[in-house]
């Protein structure tokens, strides 16, 4: 059976750098960082008190009073991008067969502070169960692609993809592959998270996994820097409108970018932490340029998954360099968790737009913060440094890898 080509046609964003693509973009290649205090709750008694919050968020602007009660935060940061991404693939002037638009979305935690909530209240009292009825609807994960295909009839394939930090590109490339497939001509894909709250926090802590930069949280985040100490915890959502090519240009749409391919597989070798030759990121890169038929020569631009933690990056940069080689000048990568910190199970959805900006705009953003690179990470020279680069972007590449040993990589490549 032939695949058809799948393009997106929309997106939306809530970001730690700007509630809306565009603001995301704008403060992105401005070299912003959305690292600061921790507003949310008190963090005295924390080693780790900064985070990348979303600013400016006031669910009043987005839900009644009743609704917003029904939501966890996550759900609300799906619905917010998801409004966007479907007003701008234009998918609300009619003409579309709901039955044959889908939702596959993905979130690594779920309603995380809606379950401390609930338990820290319980805890309280005496033992009397008083316990929301809206408790489990806003817990589950797979709530958020329920909520939004309720909101616009869609009645395609709705599902949620969970694989730790992975998750929201592996719900991307189902996505992708369901429209190959033929089974729906339109899917709302991507990821949200919101788990800057007590217990996100104390248990990344516990792992030894969060920076303690907390005299400057700005530059705490530091990808391939020889003093990162952790990564930084971020938060919010993106939605990414993917289509059958000819299904977008049969109703006239605008195309970013295609979807070229993806790759997954496993290290199968530790709970937390990477394989130390990076033998899974290796792997997922090279069945996602399998995917989409791309050589690794082709690829102009990667999105590591980089999140600054000592093993991690090391790990990864050992993978890049087995694939593309020690002497590859034409690679450029930048590692932009260093400005929106790490999303979690949003991680992936973010990053894709940022290849898609990247592959339509042919522009592609600094790693901020990072001054001086392990002398262990072999791809220094092709790192992007303090400013934006410009530069012709057919290809670009995201990887992601999670807990578990789940790794994940997209390729987003120039529509032609």
């Amino acid at each position: 059976m032939k695949q058809r080509k799948v393009v997106v046609t929309g997106a939306g964003a809530i970001t730690p750098l700007g509630n809306s693509v565009q603001e995301f973009w704008t403060e992105l290649l401005a070299g912003k960082s959305g690292a600061a205090p921790i507003t949310r709750f008190d963090t005295s008694k924390f080693k780790t008190n900064f985070a990348c919050e979303v600013k400016g968020y006031d669910p009043k602007n987005f839900f009644d009073v009743k609704e917003a009660r029904k939501m966890d935060l996550f759900t609300q940061y799906a619905l917010v991008a998801a409004t966007q991404a479907v007003e701008d693939a234009g998918l609300e002037s009619g003409g579309i067969n709901k039955r044959r638009v889908g939702v596959i979305w993905g979130s690594g935690n779920g309603g995380f502070l809606t379950f401390q909530e609930q338990v820290m209240e319980f805890a309280k009292g005496d033992g009397t169960p008083r316990f929301s009825p809206f408790f489990i609807p806003k817990v589950i994960p797979d709530i958020a692609a329920g909520w939004i295909s309720m909101k616009y009839g869609f009645m395609g394939p709705n599902f949620i993809t969970v694989s730790a930090c992975a998750t929201s590109t592996t719900s991307i490339i189902d996505a992708m592959n369901y429209i190959r497939w033929g089974k729906a001509d339109i899917i709302i894909a991507g990821g949200s998270e919101a788990a800057i709250n007590e217990s996100g926090i104390g248990g990344f802590s516990a792992l030894k996994a969060l920076s303690t930069r907390n005299d400057n949280p700005a530059t705490a985040s530091r990808p391939f820097d020889v003093s990162r100490d952790g990564f930084v915890m971020g938060e919010g959502g993106v939605a990414l409108v993917l289509e059958a090519e000819e299904h977008a240009k049969a109703r006239g749409a605008k195309i970013y970018a295609e979807v070229a391919g993806g790759g997954m597989s496993a290290d199968a070798y530790h709970l937390t932490g990477t394989h130390p030759e990076g033998e899974g990121a290796l792997l997922g890169m090279q069945t996602a340029l399998e995917d989409a038929g791309v050589q690794p020569h082709e690829v102009d631009y990667l999105n590591p998954h980089a999140t600054s933690t000592p093993l991690g990056d090391e790990s990864e940069a050992k993978a890049i360099v087995r694939l593309f080689g020690e002497t590859n000048s034409h690679l450029k990568i930048s590692a932009t968790k260093s400005a929106t910190g790490h999303l979690l199970g949003g991680a992936g959805a973010i990053e894709a737009l940022v290849c898609l900006m990247a592959v339509q705009h042919d522009v592609m953003p600094a790693t901020i913060n990072t001054r001086e690179i392990d002398p262990a990470v072999a791809v220094a020279s092709n790192i992007i440094l303090d400013q934006k680069m410009q530069r012709t972007v057919n290809v670009a590449l995201s990887n992601t890898f999670g807990f578990g040993g789940h790794n994940a990589s997209l390729v987003v490549r120039k529509y032609q």
